[in-house]
């Protein structure tokens, strides 16, 4: 484990420990959930698209994040326009219960590109199949992985996917506010000190940035942090 990796997990147990010290949850299985990570990369630095929560929200109030959500029970029924590359379903089945299939899998990318609708209008669905949801989920990378830990009030593992906005003739400035998400902004990968961010949401930033330095097309197939909670404190593997 290099030193920016050890850094990073220890802040993440630092802060687990900081928010469950004076209420403490009980434990709950963790929700799927899905993420997904826009870039622009018409900059010379490419840009990931966030915004701000509510203060009314009980998980993660008045942070940026990235757009994302649950997975519905609805969304492995969704039809795709253009299925998952392969390397990114089989990295989506690894470490998961035996229960955990296929369509579950393609339900975390339609729940990834459904909360990408409602919370920043940004459609993923190609303009042939307009007027249902039907998204093209075919340049998505999957990116990280990271399961809350138990005494948080919510609990969630959420897969974060990411995508450039090019790859889908997306246009940045087509974004706009929700009721979910507010102030979207598009922050620089590498300088977001600006804004507060919840800590995963800097971890997996950092990830980005190391996977563009090594290749910035972020290959499919490549190797996928996945961070989780081990008596008490915060590990890193590779799936």
């Amino acid at each position: 484990m290099n030193d920016s990796v050890a850094a990073n997990t220890a802040l993440l147990t630092e802060d687990h420990q900081a928010r469950t010290s004076e209420k403490r949850h009980p434990t709950r299985s963790p929700r799927d959930a899905a993420s997904l990570i826009l870039l622009d990369r018409s900059s010379t630095t490419p840009r990931a698209l966030l915004g701000k929560r509510g203060k009314a929200h009980a998980f993660m109030p008045d942070l940026y994040v990235f757009p994302g959500g649950r997975r519905d029970p609805g969304d492995n029924r969704v039809p795709l326009a253009q299925p998952l590359q392969d390397e990114v379903l089989n990295k989506l089945m690894a470490r998961t219960r035996a229960r955990f299939h296929d369509k579950a899998a393609r339900g975390l990318a339609v729940a990834a590109a459904r909360e990408m609708m409602e919370e920043a209008h940004l459609s993923l669905t190609p303009s042939e199949y307009a007027d249902q949801l039907r998204p093209d989920v075919s340049r998505f990378r999957f990116l990280a992985r990271a399961i809350t830990p138990p005494g948080q009030s919510r609990r969630f593992d959420t897969r974060f996917f990411a995508c450039f906005c090019d790859e889908l003739g997306l246009e940045p400035d087509a974004v706009q506010d929700s009721e979910e998400l507010h102030d979207l902004t598009w922050l620089p990968v590498d300088a977001h000190e600006s804004h507060p961010l919840p800590r995963i949401t800097r971890v997996i930033l950092s990830d980005l940035v190391d996977a563009l330095a090594e290749d910035p097309s972020l290959p499919f197939g490549k190797a996928v942090p996945f961070y989780y909670s081990r008596n008490g404190r915060f590990v890193r593997e590779l799936i």
